[in-house]
């Protein structure tokens, strides 16, 4: 007998999207992507879905509009094949960062990708470590916010020092850092940063004792890692110890990011797979997987048990 659910992916959260499916004791979904060559996508479930739920896993990183465009097109697909409804899960939900204009005449991108969501027939999401939650207020179906926090904080645990300091790059995280402060047992501290513009920020000051302390430097994604230098840099002029631990839920990664992460000082760089990440030759960085808290969404989701302890439990 067929499963009430079908687990599809496309090419950007293949590997991850495997992993849940053999976890939930189902084989993926059969579906045929492919690019013209002017990049124009096309998409064909290979199997019927007739009165099943869809879930997509695809997170929407480089290159984001591709990536994105590949689940309204599984989304399309699936309502026309008389699918009985269709969950996104986004370990990586890519424009989370514009969530507010900046400037009378500028777009408000995480808007209207929750806009093409919903027409594409999506009813339900399920994001991993939304960069700021005010996204959520942008859908009119149902948002699951889940946090790789837990699982993060547990990998950090055989890393830590003596006496180690977590620090929040700005007041932003304040509320994450305190999270993983209370799941290690340890003290706070918090840079001020201030943004200068959509690459570079600054970092003022550091509220919080670091003197002569090691320090676990927290955040929800890291793109260029230009804010880890700023507060490396912050940090050691506050007579932080020259010892550092980074742990991030979203391995953006661009190329200037991986010059960052080999600064001498960081001793280990700990992130999900929400983004496809190779590390064969990267030894500093350490791989948690999604795969066991989002097999769990997709087991509650479909029993409709609670979503609340889900990421603690794991």
């Amino acid at each position: 007998m067929k499963a009430k659910f079908v687990i599809v992916s496309g090419s950007a959260s293949r590997k991850l999207a495997m992993t849940i499916a053999q976890l939930l004791q189902v084989e993926l979904g059969a579906c045929t992507l492919e690019r013209f060559s002017d990049t124009e996508v096309n998409v064909r479930l290979e199997e019927a879905v007739r009165g099943r739920r869809v879930f997509i896993i695809q997170s929407s990183c480089p290159p984001v509009d591709q990536h994105l465009m590949e689940v309204f097109a599984i989304a399309d697909a699936s309502r026309r094949a008389a699918a009985s409804g269709i969950t996104w899960i986004a370990p990586y939900f890519g424009y989370a960062r514009s969530d507010k204009r900046r400037g009378r005449r500028a777009a408000m991108m995480g808007s209207l990708v929750a806009d093409f969501t919903e027409r594409a027939g999506i009813d339900h999401v399920i994001a991993l470590d939304l960069h700021s939650q005010q996204v959520e207020g942008f859908f009119h179906i149902p948002v699951e916010s889940l946090t790789a926090m837990f699982a993060l904080a547990d990998a950090l645990k055989p890393h830590l020092e003596t006496g180690p300091v977590i620090v929040s790059p700005d007041t932003g995280r304040m509320k994450m850092a305190s999270a993983y402060a209370s799941r290690l047992g340890c003290p706070v501290a918090v840079l001020h940063k201030e943004r200068l513009n959509g690459k570079k920020t600054a970092v003022s000051r550091v509220v919080g004792e670091v003197r002569g302390k090691p320090c676990v430097i927290i955040d929800d994604m890291i793109s260029t890692g230009g804010t880890i230098k700023n507060a490396i840099e912050t940090l050691i002029q506050a007579g932080a110890a020259h010892r550092f631990l980074i742990a991030a839920s979203h391995a953006v990664f661009t190329p200037e990011a991986r010059e960052t992460l080999n600064h001498p000082s960081i001793r280990k760089t700990i992130v999900t797979d929400s983004i496809p990440l190779a590390t064969d030759d990267w030894p500093q960085v350490e791989v948690v997987s999604l795969a066991s808290i989002l097999a769990g969404a997709i087991r509650r989701s479909m029993t409709g048990e609670s979503m609340l302890t889900l990421c603690e439990e794991q």
